[in-house]
């Protein structure tokens, strides 16, 4: 046996390995339902293709509030309307190729959620 690796057993420069990358998909939306059922859809679409998944994480509910008074000539009695918007998030990190990434997030997608996809 010696000491050197044989030729064939190196991977040369004309062997292209593929890269597998962390990458982080942000899901946001309005409706719980919509942001969950596409959580689950991602999830089982990577796990089929034997990926490596965490999460999906759930960050905490951003609620955007405006008081604001009913009355538009500011006379009469103080009464308000109170109006609130709340912002779901769920973050699901996948260990793969951009080939596999782009197989995984070709999905159907329920109206109002945004998908943002970057590699970490």
């Amino acid at each position: 046996m010696s000491a050197y690796a044989h030729k064939k057993d190196v991977p040369g420069p004309d062997e292209a390995t593929p890269v597998s990358h962390k990458v982080r998909i942000t899901l946001t939306s309005r409706n719980v339902k919509n942001i969950e059922k596409v959580c689950a859809d991602l999830k089982a679409s990577a796990i089929e293709k034997n990926l490596k998944v965490s999460g999906p994480v759930r960050i905490p509910t951003k609620k955007l509030r405006i008081t604001t008074r009913k009355s538009p000539s500011g006379e009469g009695t103080n009464t308000w309307d109170r109006f609130e918007m709340r912002i779901h998030k769920r973050l699901i990190d996948l260990h793969a190729t951009s080939e596999v990434v782009k197989q995984v997030t070709a999905i159907e997608i329920e109206p109002g959620v945004e998908i943002a996809v970057s590699i970490v």
